[in-house]
């Protein structure tokens, strides 16, 4: 095995950068959900998990590190990401503030993605609260551990885009790997390059990556595959669809496009 392809997201729920080689440290990607938007009103940070108010978040691009991070509005501005508040309150209807500060027990809403797909976009349904990074240390805005990895069989298998989940890390599979393979390494160590990842939890599947990328459309089937194919019972969150795996960061380094991927 080998990695296929490394991402970076700056800005969180937003489009992000393919790269060739990814920075890591032990609170996970340098440089990865660095920001993200907070709800004014409420105070809770905007994620595209709730689509009936971020999705327009996926209409954007970011890219860069530290203070060179830009945006990417849908009508092709680019702004600095710190000072992207006014415009993307303007693009998503809500007032939001960008932060780079992740407080004790943030929080998304977090609605049943199949709800969402059986009711629509814009229904109100029940969204649930979920405190994010549970399994990351620092202040970075990711949802769950530091790194997010899937491989070519789990998307070959379900015929999606594998920027529609959002992985850091994909990787190359000899022909004949079974999909979901990911499943498996629980329990083991990954060594990619120089860093060592240890699996936390398989990867539950929102509504995201049914929504529009930039210019892809619409895509259902990135939820119910994993629905039909891959339900697991996730310690602490129940039984979910997945794709994927989320691990920690034991042994920081670099990644490299076409580093070895090894399994112990």
């Amino acid at each position: 095995m080998k990695i296929r392809s490394l991402y970076r997201y700056p800005v969180k729920s937003m489009l992000g950068e393919e790269l060739g080689s990814l920075e890591v440290d032990t609170h996970g990607v340098v440089g990865d959900r660095v920001f993200a938007l907070i709800d004014t009103e409420h105070g809770r940070v905007a994620t595209a998990k709730q689509p009936r108010h971020w999705r327009a978040l996926l209409r954007c691009r970011s890219a860069g590190s530290g203070s060179e991070v830009t945006v990417v509005l849908p009508d092709g501005r680019s702004v600095a990401a710190e000072s992207a508040a006014g415009p993307l309150s303007e693009l998503l209807g809500r007032a939001v503030t960008v932060s780079t500060r992740r407080s004790d027990g943030a929080v998304v809403e977090r609605p049943d993605p199949e709800d969402v797909l059986a009711r629509g976009l814009d229904a109100e349904v029940d969204a649930p609260l979920l405190e994010i990074a549970q399994g990351a240390p620092g202040g970075r805005f990711v949802d769950h551990s530091p790194v997010h990895v899937i491989t070519t069989a789990t998307l070959d298998e379900l015929g999606v885009e594998a920027l529609r989940y959002r992985p850091n890390v994909v990787v190359t599979t000899p022909a004949g790997t079974p999909a979901f393979v990911e499943n498996d390494w629980l329990g083991r160590t990954l060594t990619i390059g120089g860093v060592t990842l240890v699996p936390t939890l398989p990867t539950p599947r929102c509504s995201v990556p049914t929504l529009e990328h930039g210019d892809l459309p619409r895509a259902p089937e990135a939820l119910r595959g994993p629905a039909q194919r891959n339900r697991v019972d996730v310690p602490g969150f129940g039984v979910l669809p997945c794709a994927g795996l989320y691990a920690r960061v034991e042994v920081p380094g670099t990644f490299r496009r076409g580093d070895a991927v090894e399994i112990a």
